[in-house]
């Protein structure tokens, strides 16, 4: 019997973790022409961001390196703890860490959000690994230079993987900030 309430404690326990939650207040605006994101939470704007989108331009088809467009989500974080710049392989930390604009270098660093569409504009999105993440190239941030993921300067990623949880919304729109979907007229 002990057993059994050990077991059942832990796993209440498991599911009151956030990483078990889905996160309903936070909503990721991501304009491509201004190449922005704004972060609300219930409603609320709290934070913008400069960001990357590909240099490739718009689209979910595989391997066009083009960024998805449309309502999606995050699927899975990446990357607690780990310092600014550290190297990902395969959403595995590497060892490595690479400074910010090292020339001749663009990994995948820092944090990662892994994205999951939830449009048929952007069903391919998951198992293509768009992600929101960190890059050492951060002098291209603020325009198009990605291989279809969002790219953020390092400090921000980690304020944003932070704040968010798993399920939070993500919108990338090909017009300027205009709010949460919910707020558009």
């Amino acid at each position: 019997m002990k057993l059994l309430l050990r077991l059942v404690t832990a796993g209440l326990a498991a599911c009151l973790l956030p990483s078990c939650l889905t996160d309903n207040r936070h909503v990721m605006e991501i304009s491509v022409p201004e190449q922005r994101m704004a972060l609300y939470r219930d409603g609320e704007r709290i934070r913008e961001y400069p960001i990357s989108t590909s240099k490739f331009g718009l689209g979910d088809q595989p391997n066009s390196n083009r960024t998805p467009m449309g309502a999606m989500k995050v699927a899975k974080k990446i990357g607690d703890g780990a310092p600014p710049g550290a190297v990902f392989k395969d959403r595995m930390p590497t060892g490595e860490v690479v400074a910010v604009n090292s020339p001749g270098r663009d990994p995948i660093v820092t944090r990662i959000l892994w994205l999951e569409g939830t449009e048929p504009q952007n069903a391919n999105a998951f198992g293509r690994y768009i992600y929101i993440h960190g890059t050492p190239e951060e002098r291209t941030i603020g325009t198009p230079a990605s291989y279809g993921c969002v790219r953020m300067r390092s400090r921000d990623v980690i304020d944003l993987y932070n704040l968010v949880g798993r399920g939070a919304r993500v919108y990338i729109v090909n017009l300027p900030l205009q709010g949460p979907p919910a707020n558009r007229g």
